[in-house]
């Protein structure tokens, strides 16, 4: 057994394992059926799709020839997570508004082509967008503004 593909070898790993893993924590929860679907219909269904589709690449990857796995880029991963966790961690103190300007600044940094204006724009109006939907389309009780 040759791997012929990295990339869709360690690709179709990574989509068995995470199906597996949504299977195996979803066991605890009713099925249903297709008709009157239980809690743990959706996360068996979903992991036994990304299980089949893993199995399906990564059995093409002992065939068919491709690339080698590149480097690694972490600044992207750790800016994006970083400005996930940011914004959990200040929704509550600072408010909507200042909690999603700073998760797209920050996650908009992790790009290869960063443009503070153009950030801004966008921050603008997923802003007022969340603001709409959320605050008065949903009336979910988040803070708006820090004060």
């Amino acid at each position: 057994m040759k791997i012929r593909d990295p990339q869709d070898f360690w690709a179709g790993l990574m989509f068995m394992v995470l199906g597996a893993c949504f299977i195996w924590f979803a066991r605890g929860y009713d099925y249903g059926s297709a008709a009157k679907m239980g809690p743990g219909y959706f996360p068996t269904m979903l992991g036994g799709i990304l299980g089949t589709l893993g199995s399906i690449t990564f059995f093409r990857s002992l065939v068919l020839k491709g690339e080698a796995v590149g480097q690694f880029n972490w600044k992207p991963v750790m800016y994006v997570l970083g400005s996930l966790i940011l914004f959990g961690a200040t929704l509550q103190w600072l408010g909507l508004v200042v909690a999603i300007f700073a998760l797209i600044i920050l996650s908009s940094m992790g790009g290869h082509e960063f443009k503070l204006k153009e950030a801004l724009m966008l921050a603008f109006g997923l802003t007022v967008g969340s603001v709409a939907i959320f605050i008065y389309g949903l009336q979910l009780q988040f803070p708006i503004w820090p004060w």
